[in-house]
């Protein structure tokens, strides 16, 4: 009988392992363009921590991200629809992970660091409530006399405070600079107030570039459900100048198509126009702010990372046409309603008498304010758990 030695052979040379984060971080030095943000060089954590043997401070920061917990709930939150309307639509996980692709694909063409950016892409979501956009202006309403809500400052929240993972500090102790660029994350939707992080600042070329691929992949991957949910109709998506001169192009190259291979193919050339024009305005933007360093970037009177004229005007009309026909669309309107009244509904229930919350939540947030813990609690729930949540509270039939 032949016998398998499975033990691992030992390291001929521990010193070359031990050292693997510091290769990294040369190679960072020696290849990465002179305004990318190195990670030999970030500003720290809040709470000291020694350096890892084998990961630079941005990787380790994405693995503690994508091991998080409220990461994982991702899975289970709206993008634009609700969870239990179709398996086959995005979620915020979906989406999150779309955006991380877009924003690596577009670091690394632009020679800045792809792992800060992964980062910030990963996170930027994690703060947000269940029922999408719907829940956080519930939620905003509801807190508006304190101190509001806004799901950029909520991520940070969860990345400081609200993950229990670590028994030496709470939350995900991250770098500097991925929680700036939580802070400094804008978009259609996004408009945090980074007070604590250098407000009169632009943001990282790898934070500016995350916020513009949130912008490509939540237009494209909206037009795609929308189109597979029969919300959109493709004959009215030929009325948007963009996607009229695509569907030209895609027709002199394709004769025939089923729907599905169309859709897919228009959302991918889709994409790959954003990203080319994003990429090429980008560098005409470093070119003529003569960016050199980082400082250069952050003391720029504009975002270096841009699209062009050109583009941002195909994109408003893009958005336009967007919320007109999809934002607004009565089953759109339907779920969201549905959302404001449920959120509401619970709010209303746990501040009646906060003992309903679970007892290890509030030991957590002991010392924190009635309203905020419970806007924390309802901000962190899945869709699914707020359903569950709803019909054990007020479905007098249902085991609580």
């Amino acid at each position: 009988m032949v016998r398998h030695n499975i033990r691992p052979e030992p390291h001929r040379n521990m010193s070359t392992h031990s050292c693997l984060r510091e290769e990294l971080e040369s190679r960072e030095e020696e290849f990465l363009a002179s305004y990318a943000v190195r990670s030999r060089q970030t500003k720290g954590r809040m709470h000291a921590e020694k350096d890892h043997p084998y990961r630079t401070n941005f990787q380790r920061d994405r693995d503690r991200i994508i091991h998080s917990t409220a990461f994982r709930r991702l899975e289970y939150k709206t993008q634009v629809f609700v969870n239990h309307e179709g398996d086959h639509y995005r979620t915020r996980l979906t989406h999150t992970l779309e955006v991380a692709q877009i924003s690596r694909s577009m670091a690394r063409a632009l020679n800045v660091n792809e792992d800060l950016a992964e980062a910030i892409a990963l996170v930027h979501d994690v703060g947000h409530t269940p029922f999408g956009h719907a829940g956080e202006e519930t939620l905003g309403e509801i807190m508006k006399d304190h101190g509001g809500f806004e799901h950029n400052r909520q991520t940070l929240r969860v990345v400081d405070l609200l993950e229990e993972r670590y028994p030496d500090f709470p939350g995900l102790n991250l770098t500097y600079e991925v929680r700036e660029g939580i802070m400094k994350h804008q978009t259609l939707y996004d408009h945090p107030l980074p007070v604590t992080f250098n407000p009169d600042q632009k943001a990282t070329l790898e934070c500016q570039l995350v916020s513009l691929a949130d912008e490509i992949a939540y237009h494209c991957h909206d037009i795609d459900d929308g189109l597979a949910s029969f919300v959109l109709k493709e004959e009215e998506l030929s009325q948007v100048e963009l996607w009229k001169s695509l569907v030209g192009d895609l027709k002199e190259r394709y004769s025939e198509l089923s729907p599905s291979q169309r859709r897919h193919q228009m959302v991918r050339m889709l994409i790959n126009f954003e990203v080319s024009d994003l990429i090429q305005e980008t560098n005409k933007k470093l070119k003529e702010h003569q960016v050199k360093s980082l400082e250069d970037v952050r003391g720029a009177g504009e975002n270096i990372a841009q699209f062009s004229e050109t583009t941002r005007k195909l994109n408003r009309q893009l958005k336009d046409f967007l919320f007109d026909k999809m934002y607004r669309h009565y089953r759109m309107i339907r779920m969201a309603d549905k959302a404001r009244r449920i959120i509401a509904r619970l709010f209303e229930v746990y501040l009646e008498n906060s003992d309903q919350l679970p007892p290890s939540f509030r030991r957590q947030l002991k010392d924190e304010d009635k309203m905020q813990l419970i806007c924390d609690y309802i901000a962190g729930m899945t869709d699914m758990f707020a359903l569950q949540e709803y019909k054990k509270l007020f479905d007098p039939f249902e085991r609580v």
